[in-house]
């Protein structure tokens, strides 16, 4: 038994590195993108197809071809940069990081000139750059091998699928939203009785409408749609859908008697509009009402065709098909109220999509794309017919295009109060950038309690994470994809139709009554097709089909049988981004995938994608998952299975698989160390020489932990891990480790534990400004405006930029620079030297210490310098730093104590770290033991233990382990005391546990302040450890003190050490003085000589709240009171 399953466990590894290696891991944003380069571009094109040019003399059109991935004059097909002079070339992202430049490939359209008729000469014309994502098909890494990827400067297992903007890394976060098309039946309990409704978000290109259907207290069905301001009538809609008869609109709703009458209602709210001109006009009166007879026909014409259910069509041929949906969705409505259908369940993920950036960067181009044609338009309005021959290049402003794109990556601003669609790629570690190409946000508000929304559903399971998720408004909000999810690429409906009617399916206006009666409804994507006899056999001869390789891997089919839908239905569903999980083939309880296969793929003959084509392995999205019956081994395979699992460890995502042994703790554990993971300390690019982060840290030593999980290999975590093993007791220190505090080894940590380097860059660019004046880059002359003084700027050479290893500190330039001043009114005072120039050196932070790391000079795109220089700063663990195992456990240093001091065993072994045993009951990280265990026998024996999640070494078995290598099973040892060498009463836990420095440092942290900035208006400090703020003496505080009685204290916090102000009060009228300098006394403006003027002081505050007082007309007097 034993002995299959190893082979088992072997080869479930080979499958699983086979399908990263096939998919990789942030696969679902390359297809995306893939797919919008190869189709989206061209459809958005196509929507427009022409553009008429109306010149009074001689019309004419301008026809739309091809789009292409070039530039017309240098043919450049790829990622490009235009200098200064007008050259071009084509870059790598590492030049585009290190320069600030956007990363983004030249495209051109053809555009052919029709006049009376006619087609001229057609031309290539560039119409602007379009963001090329890192690793896809546009991009020159994706071409290369890892040498050559090394040679480019680039990491060679970055992921990609992030973009390049202004040198930073952007990525496009996917959006998780309901379905498109899909009718939602629900119940509205809000008001007194309750509404039964359906709702659909009718999407087509650019346009989303969205459409209800009620049935509301009176019995009665009303439909609202956008565009028309109230509700209209079921009936009267299926009118103007040109449904004459009665019977025809019951009968399109259902044959069912029962469900008929329950229709009466509808048709009384529609006495006296007969035929579809009456309803039309009915319509009309609603939507432009008190206009010409004409016009409000065709108003009413226009919201039926081009904004009710526009995915059916935009035009009037499609009123049928339109009349025969909305019967279905009536039908639905009122099976919902007969209580034979329930409520669709708008968090089951089979109602759900995930639009990914292929999607949003074509909602992106067809805005700027219909600017560019209107403003082409324009253009050649303005020019008119010159000659014979037109040029329309000339017309084409391609910054419409580019800047649009631009903008939008890098502030994430999309449009139509979308915000936040892009976030700065986050590369503290490679797990938090993999993690972070993974996420999914919801666009549900954060303020709102959707309690529902935030719940983990049954049908996430392998799908999405069930643990990485943040604490705090956004949980269950954002998600993280599983490592089996998948995600779907669309295909083309119309051939699935083609195929449904070939496989027996009626369509739904030939259908005869006794077939509409008896047989199955087919929907596909959501919209009913028609009708057929044998449901089952046909979904069966389906699926057949699709796992021969006849029909596309991408298209899942379901059955729903009478017990759940009161008539049978099937689905197939093709649209893009459902997220699926693959599984394998079982038949007649024997799966398909046998060892013969395992050797294949273990010997490389076979990719993922055989598996696939030879009808091995299938993937199933959420709703066909509801057809399946799933085993989660080999082991549990009844006849009755239809699947069975590949890894169950595959359901966890990127950070929550990295914890060893996660099902022995308390669920949130896992969660907050999912969280944690995405802040350790590693080596997050091995190109990190070369990268111009604006912040980076690097850990110096990381180890591969001695527990470790499956999904390592596959995910390259050990060929960048986030941590160290460390030698953990479990034990109460002399109360140094209270309240999760970690006790240190002075000793492990002299010798490198923990140790990391931060790294901090920063940039200057020499500006040219209007006028012909610009920057310069040198050491300031004492005497210019901002001059700091002559020790600051000590380590300057000639050039005005810092030398190499210098140490700075705090407030010292490292690179020189003098500006003209702002604004040109400044020197009235035209003297023979030119503009006076001010100092805008780029200093040192004040908190922060270093040494110069490196420095770069290079060019910006608008060809001025630029100077990048890199600080580094050696971190040594001190008191405060914090630190986390892989279980939550997380703390700060609380004391380092020499080696000597420490408790030690009877072989002389002194632990690494200490830890409180009070952090383990109430937080039930088992799971923390059964690691520290397991390390520890892994050490002995030379051989890392595995903790992988569902399908480890059982704590049973490290136990055995532990007992062969000649430790006690129970992990504990014996200690003596280090400073007085008794033997401690009870034996201490010890073991070996990964941990990992996070990079929250008390040196980043640490503040402290006396006097210093304070604020323009209100003259109080700052605020903020990065301006030098003050540390607030708040509300609470100022409540302590009262409290105590300390008024004199309470005075210096409130008055003397913060805006203390000296006020003159006219004492005649209660207003405010001022001293004037010509006269040199004190003058009030309103008594002149009768002034009787004293001092007060005050907070400056209060002055202020006075001066406002007065600029709202309300004048305050003041009444002085004698001294004592």
């Amino acid at each position: 038994m034993t002995t299959t399953q190893k082979f088992q466990k072997d080869d479930v590894h080979n499958l699983l590195k086979t399908f990263f290696a096939e998919k990789g891991l942030v696969r679902q944003h390359l297809d995306s993108y893939n797919e919008f380069i190869d189709h989206g571009l061209q459809e958005v094109v196509d929507e427009v197809g022409e553009i008429p040019i109306e010149v009074p003399e001689s019309p004419y059109k301008v026809k739309l071809g091809q789009i292409w991935v070039i530039d017309p004059q240098s043919r450049i097909t790829g990622p490009y940069a235009t200098e200064v002079d007008g050259t071009k070339h084509e870059i790598y992202p590492m030049e585009a990081r290190l320069r600030n430049l956007a990363y983004s490939a030249p495209i051109a359209l053809e555009m052919t000139p029709i006049i009376d008729g006619r087609e001229q000469d057609t031309e290539l014309v560039y119409i602007g750059n379009i963001p090329v994502m890192l690793k896809s098909k546009l991009c020159f890494l994706s071409q290369l091998s890892r040498e050559e990827l090394i040679a480019a400067g680039e990491d060679p297992d970055d992921p990609g699928g992030y973009f390049v903007v202004n040198g930073s890394e952007r990525v496009i976060v996917a959006m998780e939203d309901l379905a498109p098309n899909r009718v939602i039946v629900d119940i509205d309990d809000k008001g007194t009785s309750p509404v039964y409704q359906a709702k659909i978000f009718s999407t087509t290109v650019g346009f989303r409408a969205r459409i209800e259907l009620k049935l509301k207290s009176d019995d009665a069905i009303y439909v609202t749609m956008p565009g028309v301001p109230t509700e209209i009538p079921f009936v009267v809609i299926m009118r103007a859908l040109s449904m004459e008869k009665d019977k025809d609109i019951a009968e399109a709703v259902s044959l069912d008697p029962d469900i008929q009458s329950q229709l009466g209602a509808s048709f009384e709210k529609a006495i006296g509009v007969d035929t579809p001109q009456d309803a039309i006009l009915f319509i009309g009166n609603r939507v432009a009402h008190g206009q010409v007879e004409e016009y409000r026909l065709q108003k009413a014409e226009t919201a039926l065709d081009k904004n009710f259910l526009p995915h059916l069509g935009r035009s009037d041929k499609n009123r049928k098909e339109k009349a025969i949906f909305l019967g279905e969705m009536a039908y639905r409505v009122i099976q919902l109220k007969m209580g034979k259908r329930t409520p669709d369940d708008k968090d089951h993920f089979k109602n759900k999509r995930l639009r990914l950036g292929g999607p949003l960067l074509a909602d992106l181009f067809r805005v700027s794309f219909r600017n560019l044609t209107r403003d082409i338009k324009y253009q050649l309005e303005r020019i008119g017919v010159k000659g014979p021959i037109i040029t329309v290049s000339a017309a084409v402003r391609p910054g419409i295009i580019t800047e649009r794109f631009q903008h939008a990556l890098a502030t994430g601003n999309w449009g139509r109060g979308r915000v936040g669609i892009t976030q700065l790629l986050d590369r503290t570690n490679y797990i938090s950038t993999l993690s972070h190409l993974r996420r999914l946000q919801s666009p549900l508000s954060r303020s709102q309690p959707n309690f529902e929304a935030r719940d983990l559903h049954p049908t996430h399971w392998g799908r999405l994470c069930p643990n990485e998720t943040p604490e705090g408004s956004n949980c269950g909000l954002v998600k993280n994809l599983a490592l089996s999810a998948s995600i779907a690429v669309g295909v083309n409906p119309d051939r699935i139709k083609q195929l449904l009617f070939e496989m027996g399916t009626v369509p739904a206006y030939e259908a005869t009554n006794e077939l509409r009666v008896n047989g199955a409804k087919v929907f596909v994507d959501g919209n009913i097709i028609g009708y057929c006899n044998n449901p089952q056999e046909m979904v069966q001869n389906f699926r057949q089909r699709r796992r021969s390789g006849e029909i596309s891997t991408e298209v899942n089919i379901t059955y729903f049988s009478k017990q759940q839908t009161e008539t049978e239905e099937v689905h197939a569903n093709c649209d893009e981004g459902r997220v699926r999980r693959p599984l394998i083939i079982v038949e007649n309880g024997t799966p398909k995938l046998q060892n013969k296969h395992f050797e294949k793929i273990g010997l490389g003959e076979w990719t993922w994608e055989d598996l696939v084509k030879n009808g091995l392995i299938e993937y199933l999205d959420a709703e066909e998952e509801e057809n399946a019956y799933i085993a989660l081994s080999y082991d549990a395979i009844t006849p009755q299975t239809t699947h069975a699992e590949i890894a169950t460890f595959t359901i966890l995502g990127i950070c929550a698989s990295t914890i060893p042994y996660p099902e022995h703790n308390q669920s949130p554990r896992n969660s907050y160390q999912a969280a944690m993971a995405k802040q350790a300390l590693g080596v997050y690019g091995t190109n990190f020489h070369n990268r111009t982060d604006s912040r980076s840290h690097i850990l110096h030593y990381p180890q591969v932990p001695l527990v470790q999980t499956e999904n390592m290999d596959v995910m390259g975590y050990k060929q960048r891990p986030t941590g160290q093993n460390c030698v953990v007791a479990v034990l109460s220190f002399e109360g140094y480790n209270m309240e999760d505090a970690i006790i240190f080894n002075k000793a492990s940590i002299e010798r490198g534990l923990a140790r990391s380097t931060f790294y901090r860059i920063y940039e200057a660019e020499c500006r040219q400004y209007l006028g012909g004046l610009k920057d310069q880059f040198r050491v300031p002359e004492p005497g210019t405006r901002g001059y700091r003084g002559e020790q600051y700027y000590r380590l300057l050479e000639p050039d005005g930029i810092i030398s190499l290893e210098s140490q700075v500190v705090g407030g010292d330039v490292l690179i020189g620079r003098i500006s003209p001043p702002r604004f040109l009114e400044e020197y009235k005072e035209f003297e023979v030297k030119g503009p006076s120039m001010r100092d805008t050196s780029v200093d040192m932070r004040p908190s922060e210490t270093g040494i110069v790391d490196g420095i770069f000079i290079t060019e910006s795109g608008e060809g001025s310098q630029l100077v990048k220089v890199r600080v580094r700063d050696q971190r040594v663990p001190e008191l405060g730093d914090k630190f986390a195992s892989r279980h939550g456990q997380k703390g700060v240093i609380g004391l380092i104590v020499p080696q000597e001091d420490l408790p030690f065993t009877e072989d002389g072994m002194v632990p690494d770290l200490i830890i409180n045993p009070h952090a383990i009951p109430s937080r039930m990280t088992i799971g923390q033991f059964i690691e520290s265990l397991s390390g520890k026998a892994a050490a002995a024996r030379g051989k890392p233990g595995d903790g992988t999640p569902f399908t480890n070494e059982g704590p049973d078995e490290v136990r055995k382990n532990l007992i062969k290598l000649g430790f006690s099973h129970t992990g504990s040892e014996v200690f003596y005391n280090g400073t007085s060498g008794e033997k401690f009463v009870a034996d201490v836990f010890v073991g070996i546990v990964y941990y990992q420095k996070l990079h929250h440092m008390v040196a980043d942290k640490i503040h402290a302040r006396a006097r210093g900035q304070v604020q323009m208006l209100t003259r109080q400090p700052t605020e903020g450890r990065a301006r030098g703020g003050g540390l607030r003496f708040g509300e609470m505080e100022r409540d302590c003190l009262i409290g105590h009685g300390a008024a004199m204290l309470l005075r210096d916090r409130l008055l003397e050490e913060s805006d203390k102000y000296t006020l003159y009060i006219c004492e005649n009228c209660g207003q405010i003085a001022f001293f004037d300098m010509k006269q040199r006394r004190y003058v009030c403006k309103i008594c002149d000589e009768k002034a009787k003027i004293a001092p007060v002081i005050v907070s400056y505050a209060f002055k202020l709240l006075l001066q406002e007082l007065q600029s709202l007309c309300i004048t305050p007097k003041l009444k002085l009171k004698e001294k004592a």
